[in-house]
């Protein structure tokens, strides 16, 4: 068998083989304790008081508990997507960023803004597509195929944006891919699978895909899907790309978690089926008051799941855990080794560039 052969049997073998693991340490997190009324009017004031007394600002993600994207809004943070949210953190003029989400975006942070403290409320919430994707092989199938330009999406390692030439995001991809496309250059893209392929067959572009996959997306159901809008038969269907394909084809508009916020307010419907994490559900309630939002079925009748339309990583993120990163940030700090930082910034940046320049992120932009 040939090195190249031996590359493309590993990047379709080896997110399946770490599979079991993965659903393993899913399954093994914990989500942030639930606290009483009493309990998070208190921590909400003492997490107020420490952003200020540091200079800190809370960078959160659409999909972690709706306390903490309160708190941002309050405080003046940001709740975005990952992209958003790279961008947001680099601009900011506080020297502490607090990255309420998963480590690969608090590392995403930290290589924009080495000089900053970067804290996570959880240095052990992970992404199942980071996991699924290790540096070392991923390493060797790019070399298997020097010819290619390596585009990585942004739920990756610091090590490997590194080894890439272009980070992405759910919010640009399409754009971006189309862009090297157009310049005639075949790609090689990690880790998600149905992105990929989604991208893949819109721009029509030489891609070779390792083949991971998210444990919140890659649950959803077309078929239970289909019974789903039986029932509903008026609503819209909002599909992230990473879903499966059988379940994107069914989407009536497909996008980045900012995207779908954005067609909840534009599509008449009344009543919207939502394939992606349910985090997402209180800022799209915000933005399209009146309609009714209702989850994708994930596992079709009677199946167990990994996440249940919910990352259990996500989840980690709490008043509690916040509150602890401020007062104890020892054991919160995000570090990155300075050599793989200096190879990583320059795909991440050319990914803000490119997005600064085609009007996809812009400062002070919440919509990115």
């Amino acid at each position: 068998m040939t090195a190249n052969a031996q590359s493309d049997r590993a990047a379709r073998e080896i997110p399946v083989a770490l599979e079991p693991e993965i659903a393993r340490i899913a399954l093994a997190s914990k989500p942030a304790a639930p606290v009483t009324a009493e309990e998070r009017e208190a921590l909400r004031a003492e997490i107020k008081e420490l952003l200020a007394e540091q200079n800190a600002v809370l960078v959160v993600h659409y999909y972690v508990d709706e306390d903490l994207q309160i708190l941002a809004d309050e405080t003046g943070g940001r709740v975005s997507d990952s992209l958003d949210m790279a961008a947001f953190g680099a601009e900011h003029e506080a020297q502490t960023l607090v990255v309420c989400g998963v480590r690969f975006m608090g590392e995403t942070a930290k290589i924009l803004s080495p000089e900053k403290r970067v804290l996570m409320p959880e240095l052990h919430a992970e992404c199942s597509l980071d996991l699924g994707c290790p540096p070392e092989e991923f390493t060797a199938f790019c070399d298997a195929h020097p010819d290619r330009t390596v585009v990585v999406y942004a739920n990756t390692s610091a090590e490997v944006k590194a080894r890439a030439d272009w980070v992405v995001t759910s919010s640009n991809a399409l754009e971006i891919v189309s862009h090297l496309k157009e310049r005639g250059e075949k790609i090689l893209w990690a880790p998600d699978k149905h992105l990929g392929r989604y991208i893949r067959d819109k721009t029509g572009a030489d891609m070779l895909l390792w083949e991971g996959s998210c444990v919140v997306h890659d649950e959803f159901r077309a078929d239970a899907l289909a019974e789903l809008k039986e029932k509903h038969p008026e609503a819209a269907i909002l599909v992230h790309p990473e879903s499966p394909e059988a379940v994107v084809e069914m989407a009536d508009r497909v996008g980045s978690t900012s995207q779908l916020i954005k067609a909840a307010t534009e599509l008449p419907n009344e009543t919207l089926i939502v394939a992606t994490d349910r985090g997402i559900f209180h800022k799209m309630a915000e933005a399209a008051p009146g309609k009714t939002l209702i989850e994708a079925p994930t596992g079709g009748r009677s199946a167990t799941c990994v996440s249940c339309a919910h990352c259990p990583w996500m989840a980690m993120n709490g008043l509690v855990s916040v509150r602890d990163a401020l007062k104890h940030p020892q054991g919160h700090e995000i570090s990155v080794d300075p050599a793989i930082r200096v190879k990583a910034v320059e795909s991440i940046q050319r990914m803000l560039d490119f997005s600064r320049q085609k009007g996809i992120v812009t400062r002070g932009n919440n919509d990115a």
